[in-house]
């Protein structure tokens, strides 16, 4: 099973993704991650890679179409993997798209979180932190217990990212939809793209993608789990 999750920055693609590589055996494949490990393995691609980032520009989708293409050959991917926050721009699917044919394999699905961008700006611009420990906190929906005392470890400290305002979410939501938003026709067009409501709880979300992928690859999925 191969699958995409698309939606705008903080619809929550990680975590369902992670739901997703526990519920199925899949492998997430963030290129971020896959990035860093290339860098500090000295790969040639990695070294290419740090190379184009030293000089402030962005890695070329070729580079990053090679560390998938290289990432999807090892064996923990064999049953298949899901794509988290790539691609981003039709040239990159499109890239996708023909490194897959070329190995005569191509996506199952493509799944995009359908949210709403004024809920989604207070969902993330109250987020914050236990600096001691990392747990997760708002200040809307999901407070300590004990006002300012972490519930995991007792911390008394907390920290919130800076780019967790509504300023810059709303820029992020911006450049979500002039650059990222259309290559949803693009797989509309191939008959891959299946929307679900990304707003509900993260067990709701979740289960409406595995219904998703349940009706679509019955067998598949009986077979993986």
């Amino acid at each position: 099973m191969k699958l995409v999750l698309l939606g705008p920055p903080g619809a929550g693609k990680g975590t369902q993704a992670k739901r997703l590589t526990e519920h199925y055996g899949l492998v997430q494949l963030s290129t971020g991650d896959m990035l860093r490990a290339e860098v500090a393995s000295g790969s040639a691609l990695g070294r290419e890679a740090k190379r184009i980032m030293e000089t402030g520009q962005l890695v070329p989708d070729s580079v990053v179409i090679g560390m998938i293409d290289k990432r999807v050959d090892q064996p923990d991917s064999a049953r298949g993997f899901v794509l988290d926050g790539f691609p981003r721009t039709v040239a990159q699917a499109e890239a996708l798209d023909r490194m897959l044919a070329g190995k005569g394999a191509r996506l199952d699905a493509v799944i995009e979180m359908v949210v709403d961008e004024n809920a989604l700006v207070e969902r993330i611009s109250g987020r914050y932190a236990c600096a001691s420990c990392g747990a997760g906190y708002h200040d809307k929906f999901k407070q300590p217990k004990h006002d300012q005392i972490c519930d995991q470890c007792g911390g008394k400290e907390f920290t919130r990212r800076k780019d967790d305002n509504a300023e810059t979410v709303k820029a992020r939501l911006i450049a979500y939809r002039e650059q990222t938003a259309p290559i949803l026709p693009y797989y509309k067009t191939k008959g891959l793209l299946q929307r679900v409501d990304g707003m509900g709880s993260l067990d709701e979300v979740s289960a409406a993608i595995s219904g998703v992928l349940s009706r679509l690859h019955p067998q598949h999925i009986e077979k993986i789990r």
